[in-house]
């Protein structure tokens, strides 16, 4: 497996929402969808990798899926996990037009 295809296997997709945003302008975090195996280190050489930028720090949060019925069935979607990383000071990513 290559450099790349271990960036992408870790990094599935940026979040972009309103509680997002607000941690980029006051924290410097951005949030990333990860791999369900994905390590705090993993995270961290990624980002630093795909982006180029310096990474203070990682949280990983497995997030559970939802119990939902469509039609009188019972479905339920899928557990995820995502990373909050911050970025040292004066570094940022575009996150609109890089993933």
């Amino acid at each position: 497996m290559s450099t790349n295809e271990k960036i992408y296997s870790v990094l599935r997709a940026p979040r972009v929402s309103e509680k997002t945003a607000r941690l980029q302008e006051s924290t410097n975090q951005y949030v990333f969808e990860v791999s369900t195996e994905a390590t705090k280190a993993d995270v961290k050489a990624a980002v630093e990798q795909l982006f180029d930028v310096k990474v203070e720090s990682v949280n990983v949060v497995n997030v559970k899926g939802k119990n939902k019925s469509f039609r009188f069935r019972k479905g339920r979607r899928g557990d995820w996990r995502k990373a909050y990383v911050r970025l040292a000071d004066g570094q940022a990513i575009d996150v609109a037009t890089q993933a």
